[in-house]
């Protein structure tokens, strides 16, 4: 299931939870995604609505993964396996705990102000998240509930990992949500639009509650309930246009590629996503991964490697998805036409390659230095790019690979030394797809900082040809 926003998943998780409005709930939304869905279930429910500020504990040198959370008041909860599997021991996660305890702070001061959190003595409290993949912050909310004195503590979300529904009833009562997918990837992915939530918006959300009006905001009162600017609405997702993407080649001659170009508003770049083996345009880990580029302000286009007819072929001899040369053609070709496109002309131009795609990715960026700027490989295979390319890509490469993908993990280090300019990063307990609950979501933070930062840097840094 798809929800269109976190106000429309709101809605439906209220539905869910319409039983329990004689327990006269307080409902808590975990900042800060949590809090605009969290509204809509207060609001459905007629019942207060609070924050619970807790902060995730990322693991040293890769704070994308969670080791645990800490949230205010100062419960803690700690993710065991993940300190097994990183060395780490309780000294090491008071001092992370400790780091985050400062933007804890500045965070309660600025949601609450002089405000006294909402009374939980004998109540029911209602955690609620925009979706919930380790559980970790949910957890931390959970034990800070209970230090306030709630009988009871429930989780709500519109989506949670199935995976990790007996560990979170460990620490809730019940836990309740519209969908329990598996596998799940990350929260945006069962979203339409999954845009980062401010401060600003925490401080709406917790005075449309008290029925009060924003600052400095013109509204409307409906049922005595404030409802914000009439006909206030966020601006629409761009849309993907469809391109016939012309190709000159082996093994079947001239030909045509489909793909899918969207271009958000004031776009700093271009993101070229390259598929796997066996793979399409439509993956759902690419998808994933673009969709958050896109909300980072990056222009993507999705495109087939094979056409239709070739595609079908290799179901039955898979020997195209494996062909790096024909694959990286397709890969200039693709470059070279979007390239000339008026309405991509004078973004910065970079590729995403996943599994045998990363290997033409290389090949292709080596081929076309001055118009590739960036590339990042998710679990990649750039063995299999002739060491003769690797030594001719001069843009800057980022390799991601799971910390349980042991023989990829070891085919990328082996080619560290080829390339001009590359760093690899290890997520902490992902495996080959990054299957795991957060894993992708990480893959797509890194991938988004790396094309930010290379699209941005000064026109005498881009990358150049070889002398």
């Amino acid at each position: 299931m798809m929800f269109q926003d976190r106000e429309q998943a709101g809605r439906l998780l209220a539905d869910k939870l319409e039983r329990l409005r004689a327990e006269r709930p307080v409902v808590l939304g975990l900042t800060r995604g949590g809090v605009p869905v969290a509204f809509e279930v207060a609001r459905a429910l007629d019942a207060p609505l609070d924050v619970v500020v807790v902060r995730k504990i990322g693991a040293p040198g890769s704070p994308e993964y969670a080791i645990g959370a800490v949230a205010e008041g100062g419960a803690v909860f700690v993710r065991r396996e993940a300190l097994r599997e990183l060395g780490l021991g309780e000294e090491d996660v008071a001092e992370l705990a400790e780091r985050e305890a400062i933007e804890l702070a500045r965070r309660v001061q600025r949601y609450r102000g002089d405000r006294p959190p909402a009374e939980l003595q004998g109540r029911t409290a209602i955690v609620v998240d925009d979706g919930v993949a380790t559980g970790a912050t949910a957890r931390a909310a959970a034990r800070a509930a209970r230090q306030r004195g709630a009988a009871r503590v429930l989780l709500a979300a519109p989506v949670v990992a199935a995976a990790s529904v007996a560990e979170l009833r460990a620490d809730f009562d019940e836990v309740i949500a519209v969908a329990l997918p598996d596998p799940f990837y990350a929260v945006g992915a069962w979203y339409e639009r999954f845009e980062q939530v401010s401060d600003e918006q925490v401080l709406k959300s917790l005075r449309r509650a008290r029925g009060e009006p924003a600052e400095g905001e013109v509204g409307e009162l409906w049922n005595g309930e404030w409802t914000g600017p009439a006909g206030a609405a966020d601006p629409p997702a761009p849309e993907a246009e469809i391109l016939a993407i012309p190709f000159d080649g082996p093994p079947s001659g001239p030909g045509v590629l489909e793909g899918e170009l969207v271009i958000p508003e004031s776009a700093r770049g271009l993101v070229l996503f390259i598929h796997g083996s066996g793979s399409t345009r439509r993956s759902p880990r690419n998808q994933l991964v673009a969709r958050a580029l896109r909300r980072a302000g990056l222009a993507t286009l999705l495109f087939d490697l094979l056409t239709p007819a070739e595609a079908a072929e290799d179901e039955v001899t898979t020997e195209l998805r494996f062909d790096i040369e024909l694959l990286t053609g397709r890969v200039v070709a693709a470059t070279r036409f979007i390239s000339a496109l008026p309405r991509v002309r004078g973004l910065r131009l970079g590729y995403f390659g996943a599994s045998t795609g990363a290997a033409a990715a290389l090949a292709a960026a080596a081929a076309l230095p001055e118009l590739v700027a960036a590339v990042v490989s998710r679990g990649g295979r750039p063995d299999l790019t002739p060491v003769a390319l690797l030594e001719q890509v001069r843009a800057p490469v980022l390799l991601v690979v799971g910390s349980r993908d042991d023989t990829v993990l070891r085919l990328n280090r082996s080619v560290l030394l080829h390339l001009h300019a590359a760093e690899l990063t290890v997520v902490p307990g992902a495996s080959h797809l990054f299957e795991e609950p957060g894993a992708l979501e990480s893959v797509a933070r890194l991938a988004a900082r790396w094309f930010d930062r290379r699209f941005s840097a000064p026109a005498a840094l881009w990358p150049r040809p070889l002398a």
